[in-house]
């Protein structure tokens, strides 16, 4: 069952293509003012015209932001401050999945940047107006990919022994020791944060692999609608108001791997993205007291 989400703000981002624009469909569908973070605003706005209309719903906004780059998440939470005074639920969505290694402009390898420091830096700069805006929702787009991640945080900052699925698996288990580690700190405050598994989802993420192998993939895929469900669920349903720090596959809870409750690897990991992120002391203890 979802509520009613009318006057009701949200950001999702990639929501240009994929799981990220069937979860802004969905919630504009439901009456959230939506907030679509995308990098390209060609797509951006092809997307933007086709919710609008099949939701019916005119408030839906675009806003332009490179997950990969940390000046580029400051200037967008800066933006959104500056025009909204409320945000109610936070969808992290955006991913990637890269053939070749790569660096972004602050040093990082690529998937990793995008995939985990992309949810951590953008989740820490607007928790303060989610905490103004509580009781409020974090939902971070995981992957059972994460089951094969190996924790190894220095290899995964470098993109050291670099494979495609690899850094992704890591990246994915990055996200599942974020959202338990957020939502340790955030007891006491009514945010809560919890992340997901979308299912085996043929989308955009597969467009850098052989084409061979991008149409096994789509045998064996559901599509983008249905891969949307369980976020759409965690950002407006009753019954997971105040549950926090949970795995959701399939709208229900389901257990992670093991190494996704190592408390320590959790607090290293925060630690290393507070360093990578090169946030001020006023940002670290304001926004998210431990």
């Amino acid at each position: 069952m979802n509520s009613d989400m009318t006057g009701k703000v949200c950001i999702v981002t990639g929501a240009s293509a994929g799981i990220g624009k069937q979860t802004a469909l969905g919630l504009a569908r439901l009456g959230a003012v939506v907030v679509m973070l995308c990098r390209d605003r060609v797509r951006g706005e092809a997307a933007q015209r086709e919710i609008k209309q099949k939701s019916g719903n005119d408030t839906i906004e675009l806003m332009i932001c490179d997950l990969g780059s940390q000046n580029s998440i400051r200037q967008f939470a800066s933006e959104f401050k500056q025009r909204h005074d409320r945000l109610d639920v936070l969808i992290n969505n955006a991913g990637v999945l890269l053939r070749e290694r790569s660096l972004t402009e602050d040093g990082i390898e690529t998937t990793f940047a995008i995939n985990h420091l992309g949810y951590f830096l953008l989740t820490k700069l607007l928790l303060d107006l989610l905490k103004q805006s509580a009781p409020s929702r974090i939902v971070n787009v995981a992957s059972a990919a994460h089951k094969y991640g190996k924790l190894n945080i220095a290899a995964w900052v470098t993109g050291a022994d670099y494979s495609a699925f690899g850094a992704y698996a890591n990246s994915k288990l990055a996200n599942v020791l974020f959202t338990y580690e957020l939502a340790r700190r955030l007891e006491g405050t009514k945010v809560t944060a919890n992340c997901l598994h979308p299912g085996a989802v043929g989308t955009n993420l597969f467009r850098g692999l052989p084409k061979l192998l991008q149409a096994a993939i789509a045998l064996v895929t559901i599509g983008p609608e249905r891969g949307a469900r369980t976020s759409i669920y965690l950002a407006s349903s009753p019954e997971v108001e105040g549950v926090n720090g949970k795995y959701f596959a399939r709208r229900k809870q389901e257990s992670s791997s093991q190494a996704s409750y190592d408390e320590k690897a959790a607090r290293r990991l925060w630690e290393v993205s507070e360093e990578l992120t090169m946030l001020t002391e006023q940002e670290r203890d304001a926004r998210c007291p431990t």
